[in-house]
């Protein structure tokens, strides 16, 4: 949530602070998500937020059941998230050397 009382507009560092609690969170053991498609007002109703505080985002927490694998998109390009037989969960991403951008190369 932001504090309304200390700034007025979050930009983008609520997302930093989340992909940071996130990682010490999986540094700890556990699993998580970051939600930003949530009913706002939904949810301040439910837990009584007070109306100072900006919900930005939701960050569900929990102890991973199952076994994932980040694994290189393959050769067809593929993004498709898969399991094997034995119910690993596949989730194929882009190799580093893809997406960033080497902009003395030229």
């Amino acid at each position: 949530m932001g504090d309304k009382e200390i700034i007025k507009s979050f930009g983008c560092d609520h997302g930093i602070a989340a992909q940071n609690i996130l990682l010490r969170a999986r540094e700890k053991g556990y699993g998580g998500c970051i939600v930003g498609a949530i009913k706002k007002e939904h949810l301040r109703e439910l837990l009584s937020i007070s109306a100072r505080y900006e919900l930005l985002l939701v960050i569900a927490l929990g102890r991973p059941r199952e076994e994932v694998v980040i694994e290189d998109i393959p050769a067809d390009g593929s993004i498709r998230y898969w399991r094997d037989n034995s119910g690993v969960h596949y989730v194929p991403k882009r190799k580093l050397e893809d997406i960033i951008i080497d902009i003395y190369a030229e």
